[in-house]
């Protein structure tokens, strides 16, 4: 072990806006936005898959298959979220991509409902990969003043995916156009070549220079800095400000334990673990209860046809991307703690609301998509406040895992459940049974929004060395 005397995290942190972050924002975040285009073709085609001239799945089935592509999301979370923390980011955010791709293109090929589940597990597993390492490397990489607002646009850009996703069933459900089993087939097959081309522009993303630092690799770690701040004078025409005051005094090594990070999260941050575990558990919970099995209550209690259920969308997954975009500064200017707190709370009424209406055949399905759309003005915030939290309120060396753990935890008792929950009681026909559903989900919101009315930590404008200190500071003490 070396003990090092750096400022590193001070230079990266005052750097302007620039090119470079928008390069990184893009590389990053565009995964999101092939992940929306093809999770949305799945709830989208949730109708036609029910056909028998296609794989002839049940309402129950559907449900399964969201269960499944979770499932994987949980364990690839959690493999892939240790791999960042032991290998680099860089390394775990072109390995992961390549496992989702795989497992998008695979699903074009599914024959019964056993492949089509096991294609999604393996995508599934991608995209969990993904949340470790692109959320680890964003929040390492953009200025401290502007990690919240960034973090939040970049995981909503989710719903421009889903905006696209929505349009494309248009062509590719339409039977005149395509033969019905193959046009969903189609989806899947593009989204997975569009995607090659994020593996080209991943390359133009360095390492993040705090994981170098804090793993040994000093001289690289400075190399990788002074580029990047080459980079960014560069963008910008004029010379950078000077970094802020003090320094960061750590005695790096390769690895770090389990006994180690398990310490720090559970008893050191012990109160952050139950803020990150009601807040992942809750959303996650409120968002697959409704969107994998929108297309089901548009079909069955609506009576859309199946083939235009992904017009419904459109409004939808705007409203999600405009609720980042328009309230994503105020998590940066009126903190972490007040926002959190009040986008919970209002998904968690207006969905309340909307349950009621539902249960008395009170709104047509434009008018329930339209609750929807504002539901998920303020849910979309909320839920992507979630990773942010999670992601910049533990030591770096845990950044990865702690992610990882997490989405998993929240994803296996919020996840899993709730579309399977959820296409069962869409199986009865009964409006009744479904509200009790969006009742429970809107009771867990709530539930978070106290716990982080609570134990919220004011993150907003600060570094992530004084929001946690790295274990590695902790050695060098």
């Amino acid at each position: 072990m070396q003990t090092i005397q750096t400022k590193i995290p001070m230079r990266l942190d005052r750097l302007p806006w620039s090119r470079f972050h928008v390069l990184v924002v893009l590389s990053l975040g565009i995964t999101w936005i092939l992940d929306g285009l093809e999770v949305t073709l799945v709830g989208a085609i949730s109708g036609i898959l029910g056909d028998p001239r296609t794989l002839g799945f049940t309402p129950a089935e559907v449900g399964l298959v969201a269960s499944w592509y979770i499932a994987g999301a949980v364990l690839g979370a959690l493999v892939f979220g240790w791999a960042t923390d032991r290998f680099g980011r860089r390394k775990l955010f072109f390995v992961t991509l390549i496992v989702y791709l795989s497992g998008v293109l695979l699903t074009a090929f599914a024959w019964n409902l056993w492949s089509f589940c096991l294609f999604r597990f393996l995508t599934g597993a991608g995209i969990g990969g993904e949340y470790s390492a692109v959320n680890s490397a964003i929040d390492e990489l953009i200025p401290a003043r502007l990690r919240g607002r960034v973090d939040l646009i970049v995981n909503g850009s989710y719903w421009l995916g889903a905006a696209a996703g929505s349009l494309s069933t248009i062509v590719i459900l339409n039977p005149q156009l395509l033969p019905v089993n193959i046009g969903w087939r189609l989806g899947f097959a593009v989204g997975s070549v569009i995607g090659l081309v994020v593996l080209y522009l991943r390359r133009y993303v360095p390492e993040s220079p705090r994981w170098l630092l804090t793993h040994g690799y000093a001289g690289e770690s400075e190399r990788v800095a002074a580029e990047i701040e080459g980079r960014v004078r560069e963008d910008v025409g004029h010379e950078l400000p000077p970094p802020g005051d003090g320094s960061l005094r750590i005695r790096a090594q390769k690895t770090y334990g389990f006994g180690l990070i398990a310490r720090a999260m559970f008893k050191r941050y012990r109160s952050r673990s139950v803020l990150g575990l009601a807040l992942m558990i809750s959303q996650a919970f409120f968002y697959n209860s409704i969107f994998f099995t929108y297309a089901l209550v548009l079909t069955k209690f609506y009576h859309v046809p199946a083939e235009k259920t992904g017009i419904y969308l459109l409004p939808f997954a705007l409203g999600n991307f405009l609720g980042p975009l328009v309230l994503g500064h105020w998590f940066d200017s009126l903190g972490r703690r007040v926002m959190i707190s009040a986008t919970y709370t209002l998904s968690a009424l207006l969905l309340a609301i909307t349950a009621v209406l539902f249960a008395r055949d009170a709104i047509s399905a434009i008018q329930q998509t339209a609750l929807w759309t504002v539901i998920f003005f303020f849910a979309s915030p909320a839920a992507s406040s979630a990773y942010l939290t999670v992601s910049e309120i533990f030591p770096l060396e845990t950044r990865g895992l702690a992610i990882a753990f997490f989405f998993a935890i929240g994803t296996a008792i919020g996840g899993i459940a709730a579309p399977w929950l959820f296409g069962i009681l869409i199986g009865t026909g009964s409006r009744v049974h479904l509200l009790y559903g969006y009742l429970a989900s809107a009771a867990l919101m709530l539930a978070a929004a106290a716990t982080e009315a609570f134990y919220g930590v004011k993150a907003e404008r600060q570094g992530l060395e004084n929001l946690a200190a790295p274990l590695s500071a902790e050695e060098a003490a």
